[in-house]
């Protein structure tokens, strides 16, 4: 299983990690803190020392209850950034978070080369056509409505897992129409789903994306750990690492974190168990 990554193919024997930079005041956990130029830039530092192979920017907050900013707001926490980082990291390999076609079309001409959209496509129309025309990977979220009302009213009419492959499957077909072939597929943790629906998506993440495509787990210090260990998102690190491995052994090909350097360790301990006959 590979993905074309600005002309280079990235082979994904191993899962890979992509460390968040959320350039928002308001994220559920880490929102306010990257205010600076300093802080950004020595926060991608340390993501990078850690082992991260992704850095995944967002600039407007899409947590449960939430209301979405302006697009004008979104470029100008974006696009400086973006500039500002690939000129101290050249390297760095950058994800844009966001459901707007305008944005992610700024973000790419910036240096970002892969589209994260928690929307699937739903909030702009815009979005697959432009992506046919940037042939860069996309990663096709899963989401029931919209983030300020996702959580109320949860239902499915059918088996949630059967329900999110059908929705995968139509938004395949119409991404193939516009051309684009590496396409990362993801469950959407906590968007628009019970505690016990985020579970039953971990159960059972081998049986998402038909073996065809690979699935990135966004569950980093969610709400769904909360809920069970009745814990805060400070204290959540253990929990998340515990939830990484379950995932990276049902089948998780990247892991969307805030703790990179856990996240490797994750990684790199089911590796070596799972060559050990």
């Amino acid at each position: 299983m590979t993905i074309n990554c600005a002309g280079t193919l990235l082979h994904l024997k191993e899962p890979k990690v992509m460390g968040i930079v959320n350039l928002t005041p308001d994220s559920f956990y880490d929102g306010g803190k990257l205010c600076s130029e300093h802080n950004i830039l020595q926060h991608i530092e340390i993501l990078l020392n850690e082992g991260t192979d992704f850095i995944d920017i967002g600039g407007c907050s899409t947590r449960p209850g939430s209301r979405f900013i302006t697009k004008e707001e979104e470029i100008k926490r974006i696009a400086k950034p973006i500039r500002t980082i690939i000129k101290s990291f050249p390297n760095v390999k950058i994800s844009i978070d966001t459901f707007r076609s305008e944005v992610a079309k700024i973000a790419v001409e910036e240096g970002a080369i892969m589209i994260n959209d928690i929307s699937g496509g739903n909030f702009d129309k815009n979005m697959f056509p432009l992506l046919g025309k940037l042939k860069i990977p996309y990663i096709l979220n899963h989401i029931k409505g919209i983030p300020k009302n996702m959580q109320k009213n949860i239902s499915y009419h059918e088996n949630i897992i059967t329900e999110i492959n059908n929705f995968f499957s139509k938004k395949i077909y119409y991404l193939k129409q516009h051309g684009i072939q590496d396409i990362i597929l993801d469950p959407g943790f906590g968007f628009g789903k019970t505690s016990e629906q985020n579970f039953q998506l971990l159960k059972h993440l081998s049986l998402l994306g038909f073996q065809d495509y690979p699935i990135l787990v966004g569950i980093s210090r969610k709400s769904m750990i909360q809920f069970i260990l009745k814990t805060s998102y400070e204290e959540s690190l253990n929990a998340t690492s515990i939830i990484h491995t379950i995932a990276i052994l049902n089948g998780s090909k990247f892991l969307r974190v805030h703790d990179v350097k856990e996240a490797v360790e994750c990684i790199k301990l089911v590796q070596y168990y799972k060559k050990i006959l």
